[in-house]
């Protein structure tokens, strides 16, 4: 009776999946997937631990999983070729942008991303049908204005100020970003390097050379995983706490 009870519930979570498409976010599993006679205080484990189990899912980044059935349609549909390393970098530098918008979003911030990223592939749509915006509101100095135009997500408040500014660093030099931060160190933001957790020694090496020191106490690391943690977790009105 267990087995075919867990038998169920993967069969369930499958189905799902194609309903989705033939992929799917966890996040989105856990509010679509109908677990109320599942008989389990954690259905959010039970699904999580179905498609990293299962033979027939696959993942394509944290938090994003597929099945095998829609192997090829699927990564079409991402423009991603497994093995080249530039299409992996180009979904996964998309792919956490993305997140981090759609975060932004929860938390009723006014989301950007830059003009030229509109167009990029965020799991099956465009980054610029996520984000509120691609044109920054003029809160600055022109000069000032060109270079967050350049971040690869901004949050703004309910008075069209900068609150929180991203650069998503998959293997690009950390150092570009901070630089942005120190030229934009005078508005009352959070600056964030997002990057692979192997990144974190090389973010502390760059970040406390002596040209940063002022903002050397401003500017915070946040690993991919955290990133997906994050979106996983949220709930309408919840509080960001990296």
């Amino acid at each position: 009776t267990s087995a075919m009870k867990i038998n169920t519930q993967e069969q369930q979570v499958i189905a799902q999946m194609r309903r989705e498409g033939g992929f799917s976010t966890l996040r989105r599993l856990y509010e679509t997937v109908d677990v109320s006679g599942w008989q389990t205080k954690t259905p959010e484990a039970s699904i999580r631990r179905i498609v990293q189990q299962s033979s027939q899912t696959f993942k394509i980044e944290p938090g994003l999983w597929a099945l095998e059935e829609c192997r090829d349609s699927v990564l079409r549909q991402f423009e991603l070729e497994p093995g080249n390393r530039q299409s992996e970098e180009r979904f996964g530098h998309s792919y956490y942008q993305g997140l981090l918008v759609e975060i932004g979003n929860i938390r009723q911030k006014t989301t950007y991303v830059p003009a030229q990223d509109r167009n990029r592939n965020f799991i099956g749509r465009r980054l610029g049908d996520v984000c509120h915006t691609t044109v920054l509101p003029a809160f600055g100095y022109e000069n000032l204005l060109r270079r967050a135009r350049t971040i690869d997500v901004v949050w703004l408040n309910e008075r069209q100020m900068p609150s929180d500014f991203y650069e998503v660093e998959h293997t690009t030099d950390i150092r570009n970003s901070l630089t942005k931060f120190y030229e934009l160190q005078d508005f009352h933001a959070g600056f964030y390097i997002v990057a692979p957790k192997s990144r974190r020694a090389e973010f502390d090496d760059k970040l406390h050379a002596s040209m940063f020191d002022s903002i050397a106490g401003r500017v915070g690391f946040i690993d991919y995983e955290r990133v997906v943690g994050m979106y996983e977790s949220m709930q309408q009105f919840r509080a960001v706490k990296w």
